[in-house]
């Protein structure tokens, strides 16, 4: 099988020739470590067996796209054909040209001990390859991803430090990166006492599209900023699976219900996972929303849901004209949605990207940027 070419041809998509993250890409077999995926076709998850169809294996793992390899509790490895889960996903193989910016956020030098998460293994194996696996120690919560993760690794000739271990607890180790691409909130202390003076973090909060990049100081915090760039990763879990969604009992409750207050938004509907900007400056002063989609025909309903029973509903025809918005609970989350939307009218941007960054010793987060500020804890 000639993956040589396909990684090649990667390796030039993603980077510059003299880049030293050309050869890594180059000489790297994503397709061994995503043997098989999950993927999504009309709102419905399909195995995919790289052996049943070599030439679109090829296609998929030399792509720059992610790769999901686990929904729910169910690993692709392990699924007979024919089964369609449902849930979240909970693994995947990110999409190669985010990892290696990610290592880029990072500035990793010659000999940095950096720890990474695991996932598939494809992202260890780029660091391995750039700095030496002796440099590279690789974590996750799932001891099946860390054990098939690490055979495959060996089976390229790498051997990094591989461990199970909840990567918000205590890591195995003291590091001059951490590089996490599963997303936290808040800051996990643990990083903060890994870290060697001047060590530096590079993650994304959860909820959000922002990547942090944070150098530890002398007195145990860490301050940078957040990226121009934006990245999505999936939460960190401390189990199988996610827990179940604490607003499926408030989304049965209020589907049909009238809301307290009902009102015209002076906007069309935007459904706010599809704007990064403007859904990460919501979640960080309201964090945990859960948004929903329905089309019917020219019909589209944006649903925000809360575990503190705020709900809102907005209906629209069509794409320009403004929706009926009924809200509910403790508070408005429409309306605050609204304020953001404000902001980015009156000012044409939102100051959530390129913000100052102070991690506490323990953790708490605040980012600022002129005269906005705010604490993410």
């Amino acid at each position: 099988m000639d993956w040589e070419t396909h990684a090649r041809r990667l390796a030039a998509d993603t980077v510059r020739p003299e880049s030293r993250w050309y050869e890594p890409l180059a000489s790297t077999p994503r397709h061994v470590f995503v043997p098989r995926w999950w993927e999504s076709k009309g709102g419905r998850w399909r195995l995919r067996v790289g052996e049943d169809d070599p030439q679109a294996w090829m296609q998929a793992a030399y792509t720059n796209e992610t790769l999901v390899t686990r929904i729910g509790p169910l690993h692709a490895d392990h699924t007979e054909s024919g089964t369609v889960p449902e849930g979240l996903p909970t693994s995947s193989s990110t999409l190669p040209v985010l990892v290696v910016d990610m290592y880029r956020h990072a500035v990793l030098a010659d000999d940095s001990r950096v720890l990474v998460t695991t996932g598939t293994g494809y992202g260890t194996a780029l660091a391995c390859r750039r700095i030496g696996a002796e440099n590279v120690t690789s974590v996750d919560v799932d001891a099946h991803l860390v054990g098939t993760a690490g055979a495959r690794l060996e089976s390229i000739g790498l051997r990094p430090h591989m461990a199970v271990c909840d990567i918000t607890g205590p890591l195995p180790g003291e590091y001059d990166r951490i590089v996490s691409t599963v997303s936290v909130r808040p800051i996990p202390p643990s990083w903060l006492t890994a870290l060697k003076p001047g060590g530096r973090l590079v993650t994304t909060i959860a909820g959000t599209g922002l990547i942090v990049v944070a150098d530890k100081t002398k007195d145990g915090g860490a301050v940078g900023q957040t990226s121009q760039y934006r990245a999505g990763f999936m939460r960190t879990r401390h189990g199988e699976d996610y827990a179940p969604r604490p607003t499926d009992e408030l989304w049965e409750k209020v589907q049909g219900a009238d809301g307290e207050e009902v009102t015209t938004s002076r906007y069309p509907l935007l459904y706010p996972p599809d704007a990064w900007d403007v859904s990460s400056m919501l979640a960080l002063t309201v964090p945990e929303i859960d948004y929903r989609l329905e089309v019917e025909g020219d019909t589209r309903t944006v649903w925000m849901l809360h575990a503190d029973g705020s709900w809102a509903r907005a209906t629209a025809v069509g794409f320009l004209d403004s929706p009926t918005v009924h809200q509910g609970g403790p508070r408005r989350l429409w309306r605050e949605l609204e304020r953001v939307q404000n902001r980015l009218n009156r000012e044409g941007s939102l100051p959530v990207y390129g913000a100052r960054v102070r991690i506490d010793p323990e953790g708490t987060l605040t980012l600022s940027r002129g005269a906005w500020s705010v604490t993410v804890n």
